[in-house]
């Protein structure tokens, strides 16, 4: 076991200190901290239905067919929306898990390729450039409204896709540039909202739960789009898109009504759990606005580029899976994923496992003695042990389908280790700049989302296994090397640099009197 410093083992006595003058009555369940990780959870499976419902929905949209016949056949017309007007079904044997033969009808639109490509990265063209913006505007007027504004106005857009899709597929690609702008608030307004209600003991479980919804996201996203586009209205596609739109406005409502910034203002905490917070955090970070914020430190902090480095490594990964799984499963196991929703959801169903126990074992580890450092490291350096299990995918084929799955299923699940350790890190080392630490780390790890699928696209002309091979051990190198970086740079303890722009409990208790004579005065003056 590896001993904790001086400040980690303050932290460990805090979280055993008497509440309410008994030991062992630090409030858990039933309470507004863990109200916020499952509403918060909630929220993130709403955030990541409107993200990947597009990958489900445009194959119900497009006539893949036509466009196959066209490109096969013909050269591409110079308009992306090709001239043709008919409805087939398309038959092919395939090596599929139950052995039997797939087929799916062909959807209303003959868009091209290039068009369908388009439509399916238009989130990210939008989504790369509000990160830093959502922390510094977290961290100036607070999580809550805006996180809670961003994913109100990027639910009414996903709505709006369903009639954009019929108007013209630019409207259609110009409201998922919207949504994408708007789900760049999302994260960093969390990590804001955390650095002010999650205790030092509790934070790897709280945080992970809380981004686990991601995953519920795509465990509930994929096979009920897929049953939707069958069985739903707006010709099975439109209400995939009025869904889950209208579910994320109904979460947003709950969110503002349940929801504040920080336990000193709740109109519901106790007082046992609120004293428990601020004396477990012992600091509250001071509104900042721009000119405060230390662009320079961060760009001179290692333990900074190591969440950088390990953010977007891991996310390479994790990109590829969640961009090109469907299309490997396609043309290596020879089943078509739409098919059958239950096997497209697996993986995630790891992967939300693996957060969950992740964040659990840390915060475990750490009231045992840990430092913070080593478990962030320990756990990321799981979480690239995935990379091992996708060479070995490579080299499994049709024949093995059941093999398969299990085996990317596993590769997905310890990618969940990402989850409590580089992506809680931001916390840890710079409370008062965790929002916009992450929208710097989230930049970086927003470029395997343009940059994976071309690759994968690039190498794997002919489909073929052992050009997927190439790709599962290029995306293995990518987070070996980030996981190394992040071995020998991470840290786990507030940096020295931030440690000047938080507040002590006695100087906040101190700033409020003076606050509260201040106004006191005025009001008494102009009387």
């Amino acid at each position: 076991m590896t001993p904790g410093n001086e400040g980690e083992k303050t932290a460990v006595r805090m979280e055993k200190a008497t509440v309410g003058g008994k030991d062992d009555q630090v409030p858990w369940i039933c309470t507004s901290r863990v109200a916020l990780a499952v509403i918060g959870s909630l929220g993130f499976m709403n955030l990541y239905a409107q993200r990947i419902n597009m990958s489900v929905a445009i194959v119900c949209m497009v006539n893949h067919t036509a466009v196959s016949l066209i490109y096969s056949n013909a050269s591409v017309a110079d308009s992306d929306v090709l001239d043709i007007n008919f409805t087939t079904y398309d038959e092919r044997l395939s090596c599929s898990v139950d052995g039997q033969n797939t087929h799916s009808r062909d959807g209303e639109f003959v868009w091209s390729k290039e068009l369908q490509g388009i439509a399916l990265a238009a989130f990210f063209y939008g989504y790369v450039f509000t990160h830093i913006p959502g922390g510094i505007l977290a961290q100036r007027f607070g999580g809550k409204r805006v996180l809670g504004s961003s994913l109100f106005i990027s639910s009414v857009a996903t709505l709006l896709c369903a009639v954009g899709g019929r108007v013209d597929p630019h409207l259609l690609i110009f409201l998922r540039v919207i949504i994408g702008l708007c789900q760049g608030f999302v994260f960093v307004s969390m990590h804001d909202l955390w650095s002010k209600w999650a205790p030092p003991m509790e934070r790897s479980k709280l945080i992970g739960f809380t981004l686990a919804g991601t995953q519920i996201g795509n465990i509930v996203t994929l096979p009920l789009s897929a049953v939707l586009c069958d069985y739903g209205f707006g010709n099975g596609w439109g209400s995939v898109f009025y869904v889950f739109g209208a579910m994320g406005i109904v979460w947003c409502i709950a969110w503002m009504v349940m929801v504040s910034d920080s336990p000193a203002i709740h109109p519901r905490i106790s007082s046992a759990e609120r004293e428990y917070i601020e004396a477990s955090i012992g600091t509250k970070n001071r509104h900042l606005n721009f000119a405060e914020t230390p662009w320079l430190q961060f760009a001179k902090s290692l333990p900074v580029w190591a969440i950088v480095v390990g953010h977007a490594s891991s996310n390479w990964v994790i990109y590829m899976l969640l961009t090109t799984m469907p299309a490997y499963m396609k043309e290596v196991l020879r089943f078509d994923i739409k098919s059958n929703g239950l096997f497209s959801a697996v993986p995630y169903v790891f992967f939300w496992v693996f957060i969950n126990i992740g964040g659990i074992s840390a915060d475990a580890l750490r009231k045992k003695g840990w430092r913070t450092t080593t478990i962030r490291k320990v756990l990321f350096g799981f979480a690239s042990s995935s990379g091992v299990l996708l060479i070995a995918l490579g080299y499994i084929g049709c024949e093995n389908s059941y093999a398969a799955v299990a085996v990317l299923s596993l590769a997905t699940g310890l990618c969940g280790l990402q989850f409590p350790s580089v992506l809680v890190n931001h916390v840890d080392i710079a409370p008062p700049f965790a929002a916009v630490l992450l929208g710097l780390s989230n930049i970086a790890a927003c470029i395997p989302g343009f940059v994976a699928p071309y690759v994968v696209k690039t190498l794997t002309p002919n489909s073929s296994q052992s050009e997927w091979q190439v790709v599962f051990c290029i995306s293995a190198a990518v987070f070996f090397v980030g996981a190394i970086f992040y071995g020998i740079f991470a840290d786990g303890e507030v940096q020295d640099w931030a440690k000047s722009y938080m507040v002590s409990q006695p100087e906040l208790a101190l700033r409020d009197v003076c606050e509260e004579f201040e106004r006191t005065t005025i009001t008494w003056s102009v009387t």
